[in-house]
């Protein structure tokens, strides 16, 4: 790059970069043996000292940080590229990094990257939930991370908010799943006011040791954070038993979240059918549109008293509304192209969370981040557990759960089902190629039974109840017969359905096995190849197992629940 800037491209190889010397370890650059470059060399060593451009004091987040032995020989900043110094191993240095500069600025920006990367890093406030979720989400599968919103008072300019006695409770709670094909997430909300059974749960105390935090049945869901001593972990245990849903990972902020990513983003835009003045959350707003930032935002995220029935479910549509609002901006061209705004944002970001170990670090975030970047916001919906009012009291304060309306809809969330309306031409294409594949399932199950005792098979629990594996087994030998079968306990990866894979040799022991199990043809899983004679089939228990010899529970529906209130991420609503 000197030479094109001095009009002499031609004399030096542009394919000449800097490679790794392998005695030494550290990078140097390479030139090539012709006469021309040997000038330049020889011309670089005489050349007079001019002054190398200072390196850029902003970080790049797409730089990496660096590595031990990375990179090309640093020098120390306003050294000259060309200087050949006092002695013979001074100038020989001076050959090594001719035309230098540039890799000079990289290096300065990969430790500028390296320094902030770090400082980062320092911002989040990592929590042991001992046990709690299933220590992380996995590329390959479904992903439930839990976000929960303190209303504990921590933070600069706070003390006017929420409990002034109050550790903080689980106040605003969302389960976000992602779908295993990342196609589309559904965002569940669950409100503050259920009534709920907590289970006891252990909790890392501050001196290291572990504390067991005794469970309470019929509380208050929002009691599962910070009350007794609870951690996140409490919640995300709460969770799973009220949900059947595993949580992978958690995410908690607080107050300053909602003012200081709001604020990054350059203020979030909203819609209101009416005007609001509310002496509690101090919301004053005409009708119409505004975006709305800092104390503004947390005002409008936290009134109960201005829309709707001034109940905590309407607040939870509020609430849908402007985190909708608010991821529509932070995907937009003009918060990602932004530096300024870029920065802000991660800066915000770190400062407001506190996550799981599995979350701990920026790398861990930006694998998470890699994961969701390429769902479609109109395939995202926020939707809230469906809860009718508590029949056990006069005054109606609190809610319990609705199971004719959510179990359906939590099936769809442990099945994968989107929420999202399909387009009718896609939903009819997709509903021709699943009864297709149907009528071929079926036709596996016509044909000769084997003798149980020539049936071959390992039972591995990819996803069933704990002992799922252990219990088949020794159903198959001692009630079925099946004396060739083996338990290999978990499977490599976590299934959607319970599933018999077999090669098309061992379709009659495949039909004897189904017969036995109960299984639909939908979980017959024929391969191609031939297997050898004492091969064993694979069963793999999902989560839809219920015993051995009772049919898998029916599969998710594929329609939504009617009259089920969603919010869809891509849409713009205005609050009512």
């Amino acid at each position: 790059m000197d030479a094109q800037s001095r009009g002499r491209a031609e004399e030096i190889d542009p394919a000449d970069q800097w490679v790794i010397n392998p005695r030494t370890g550290h990078y140097e650059l390479r030139l090539g043996d012709s006469t021309a470059q040997q000038k330049q060399q020889r011309a670089s060593v005489s050349a007079p000292r001019r002054s190398t451009p200072a390196a850029p004091t902003a970080p790049s987040p797409a730089v990496p940080k660096p590595r031990r032995g990375d990179g090309p020989p640093g020098r120390r900043p306003g050294r000259s590229r060309k200087g050949g110094g006092a002695g013979g191993g001074r100038r020989k240095k001076a050959l090594m990094i001719t035309g230098g500069s540039l890799a000079f600025l990289l290096v300065a920006g990969s430790v500028g990257a390296y320094l902030y990367y770090e400082h980062l890093n320092g911002n989040l406030t990592v929590t042991d939930t001992t046990g709690a979720g299933t220590g992380g989400f996995k590329k390959d599968q479904a992903i439930n991370i839990l976000v929960i919103g303190t209303d504990k008072r921590s933070g600069a300019g706070n003390e006017g908010y929420g409990d002034a006695e109050s550790v903080g409770h689980a106040d605003t709670t969302i389960l976000f799943h992602v779908a295993k094909d990342r196609s589309n997430a559904t965002a569940l909300s669950i409100p503050r006011d259920l009534i709920t059974d907590i289970p006891s749960c252990p909790t890392k105390q501050p001196d290291g040791t572990t504390k067991d935090v005794r469970g309470t049945k019929n509380t208050r869901f929002n009691n599962s954070l910070g009350q007794e001593g609870r951690d996140a972990g409490c919640t995300m245990r709460t969770v799973k038993d009220l949900t059947g849903i595993e949580v992978d990972n958690f995410m908690m902020v607080d107050f300053n979240a909602v003012k200081n990513l709001s604020t990054a983003v350059g203020g979030v835009p909203v819609c209101l059918d009416k005007a609001v003045d509310d002496r509690d959350s101090k919301l004053k707003l005409s009708a119409g549109e505004h975006r709305l930032a800092g104390e503004e935002a947390l005002a409008f995220v936290r009134t109960r008293h201005s829309f709707g029935n001034e109940s905590d479910l309407d607040r939870i549509k509020t609430q849908q509304a402007f985190l909708s609002s608010m991821m529509r901006e932070m995907k937009s061209k003009e918060t990602l192209s932004s530096p300024k705004k870029f920065f802000s944002l991660a800066e915000a970001a770190t400062k407001s969370l506190t996550v799981d170990r599995g979350l701990g670090s920026i790398d861990k975030l930006t694998d998470l981040a890699t994961e969701l970047k390429d769902i479609d916001l109109k395939n995202v919906t926020f939707t809230t557990l469906p809860v009718q009012d508590n029949p056990a009291e006069k005054v109606k304060a609190t809610v319990v759960l609705d199971r004719g309306r959510a179990d359906p809809l939590l099936q769809m969330i442990r099945g994968d089902v989107s929420l999202t309306e399909v387009e009718k031409k896609e939903k009819a294409d997709q509903q021709a190629a699943d009864a297709e594949a149907k009528a071929k399932q079926d036709a596996l199950l016509q044909g000769t039974r084997a003798p149980a005792a020539d049936v071959r098979v390992d039972v591995y629990n990819g996803g069933g109840p704990k002992g799922a594996a252990s219990t088949t087994l020794n159903w198959l030998q001692n009630s079925k017969g099946v004396t060739r079968s083996s338990n290999l306990g978990n499977a490599p990866a976590k299934v959607g359905a319970t599933q018999l894979e077999f090669a098309p040799n061992q379709a009659d022991q495949a039909r004897a096995l189904a017969d036995m199990l109960g299984l639909p043809a939908t979980a017959l899983k024929a391969g191609t190849t031939d297997a050898a004679a004492r091969t064993p089939m694979k069963l793999t228990l999902g989560p839809d197992f219920t015993g051995p010899g009772t049919p898998p529970a029916a599969p998710a529906p594929q329609e939504v629940p009617k009259d089920l209130q969603r919010v869809e991420a891509d849409k713009a609503v205005c609050v009512k």
